[in-house]
This record gives C-alpha cells, sequence and structure tokens, in this order.
C-alpha cells in the first residue's frame, strides 16, 4: 500500500505550536504515514474566537492549495477555522480538532467537558458541539482564561491554570472525560490523563488516526462546491 500523506496545518503563524502538533501526530501516526506541517504563512499569531478567523482562512487555504497530493487534511485549530472552505477546494477528507475531539471523546465516554482558553472562544465551540451533534454529551465548555500564546510560555503558569480547570469541570460537570479545546494543549494529554485517570482527548492526534482510517478504507468525499 503507498504511503498516507497527511497535511496537518496549523491557520495561525507560531510555528512553535505547529511543530508540537506534529510531535505529537508523529507519537501516532502508522507506519508509512508521511506527515506534512504547514503554517499559516501570515495572519494572527493565535486565534482566540471568530474575529481572528477570519483573517485565518486565506493563508490556510494557501497551505491546502500548496500541497494537492495528500491523503487527507488535518485543521489544527479547535474553532475548526475554515473547515468548510478546506472542503470546497480540496477533493480529501477534511477534518478539524474540534470534531476529531468530540468523536473520540463521545466514543470512549457518556459525556465530557470542553477545557479552552478564553471565554471568547466558547460561542465557537458550544456552536460546533450542535452542529456536530454532541451537544447532549457536552457537559460544559470551560474557559480556563489563559491566552492561547502562554501555552507556549513555561513560566506564565497556563498549564498549572488549565490543570486547576480540568479537576474543577471533573468535580462540578459530572462529565466522563476531558476535551482540551485547543492545539496549543497537544502535548498535555497524555500526562493530565494518567494523572486524573480519566480519558483526556486532544484533537490533533485524533484527527490523524481519523484521517489514516478513511484513507486505509478509501473513502474520499465527492467535490464538495468549487470546481
Amino acid at each position: 500500500m503507498p504511503a498516507i500523506r497527511i497535511l496537518l496545518v496549523n491557520p495561525n503563524t507560531t510555528a512553535s505550536m505547529t511543530d508540537r502538533m506534529l510531535a505529537a501526530a508523529s507519537t501516532v501516526a502508522a507506519q508509512g504515514t508521511e506527515l506534512i506541517a504547514a503554517t499559516a504563512g501570515y495572519g494572527p499569531e493565535s486565534i482566540e474566537g471568530y474575529y481572528d478567523e477570519v483573517f485565518s482562512i486565506p493563508p490556510m487555504l494557501d497551505a491546502v492549495n500548496a500541497h494537492p497530493d495528500v491523503a487527507g487534511i488535518v485543521v489544527g485549530c479547535f474553532d475548526d477555522t475554515g473547515v468548510d472552505a478546506a472542503r470546497c477546494v480540496a477533493s480529501v477528507p477534511v477534518i478539524g480538532i474540534c470534531q476529531a475531539a468530540m468523536q473520540v471523546a463521545s466514543i470512549v465516554s457518556g459525556s465530557f467537558t470542553v477545557v479552552t482558553t478564553l471565554a471568547r472562544s466558547a460561542p465557537a465551540i458550544e456552536h460546533l458541539a450542535r452542529r456536530y451533534g454532541y451537544a447532549d454529551l457536552c457537559r460544559k465548555v470551560r474557559a480556563s482564561e489563559i491566552p492561547v500564546l502562554a501555552l507556549e510560555d513555561a513560566a506564565s503558569g497556563a498549564r498549572d491554570r488549565l490543570r486547576s480547570e480540568v479537576r474543577r469541570a471533573l468535580d462540578e460537570d459530572g462529565c466522563e472525560s476531558i476535551v482540551l479545546g485547543c492545539a496549543g494543549m497537544v502535548d498535555m494529554a497524555r500526562s493530565l490523563s494518567e494523572e486524573l485517570a480519566v480519558p483526556v482527548v486532544e484533537g490533533v492526534t485524533a484527527a490523524v488516526k481519523i484521517v489514516e482510517g478513511l484513507a486505509t478504507l478509501g473513502k474520499r468525499p465527492e467535490k464538495y462546491v468549487i470546481p
């Protein structure tokens, strides 16, 4: 079977975040899967709500169009920024990490809470939970009031605040699992899951495995809108 080539595209311009997503994805990718990481060439450094999303979509589509020879595309932003637009120009499966994470959480648990960064990101995530059919399983979308880029700074205390919010979610929400609602949290899921003894899901690795599965099954979408 030929190699499965997957494009992992970061719609923001923070290359260090792309590097961390790629490192995490590489730990779960099957033998024979080639991961291609792309960072937006212009636009916002982080995506924190609807306003930032608007400016992130054109550079993300540039990256998608620059890599036509892939089996699938993972959009590495928890707002699933530009996923619908990417599906208009790609003839391969495109999945955002929010949809992937909620899908996995719904399989391994009966309910979940999303813990994200800033409160202004919550409405987009709540909308996606409804759109994807997970509103009844999503107990709450919690904002830990961490700027996305603080997750890049080990001295910021952001990771400790996130850990505290995750614990509050488990104590107060009646949820069976946690979904980490930001690509910048990609390297925290495994340690939190071990520490708290509950499933803690992040969407980058989940999305890579979903795309691999679709490629193995030979499932490709019909050409969506743009000829």
